[in-house]
């Protein structure tokens, strides 16, 4: 039995589809992947990429962090933020890893070094992601993250 999958983020749904064959996710200790008939757990998700495949075609999307849920051949995954390969603007991503690199080497105190090592990774997660998908650059409206 196939399993149905559901990413959602706080602004919206970011997938929602039945008959996936995998998920490969980014999780705590590496990545993981849940198949059909996979038993029931919950886990916190890492920065990085995470990948459905489906009839043989694989979606890849970034993954901020969150957590996802296994129960009855469903996935649901909360993430805190989420995008389709598609929806990668790699100018911005580039321009927001600039931006925290240099943060970086100004001085701050502990709470801004987090927010700022936050936003790198959120910045280095996209553009590493974009580059493995072939995705060399995006125009349109500027998305929140």
């Amino acid at each position: 039995m196939p399993l149905k999958v559901e990413i959602v983020t706080a602004e919206r749904m970011i997938y929602s589809e039945e008959g996936v064959d995998q998920v490969v996710a980014p999780g705590k200790d590496g990545e993981f992947t849940v198949l059909p008939q996979h038993a029931e757990f919950i886990t916190t998700l890492q920065p990085g990429e995470l990948r459905i495949s489906k009839s043989g075609d694989e979606e890849a999307m970034t993954i901020t962090g969150g957590f996802l849920e296994v129960r009855n051949d469903r996935i649901v995954v909360l993430a805190d933020a989420a995008e389709r390969v598609e929806e990668i603007d790699t100018a911005r991503a580039e321009e927001a890893r600039r931006k925290a690199e240099e943060a970086l080497r100004g001085q701050q105190g502990l709470a801004e070094l987090a927010a700022t090592q936050a936003s790198l990774q959120r910045a280095l997660t996209r553009l590493r992601v974009a580059e493995k998908r072939g995705r060399r650059g995006r125009t349109g409206a500027p998305r929140p993250g």
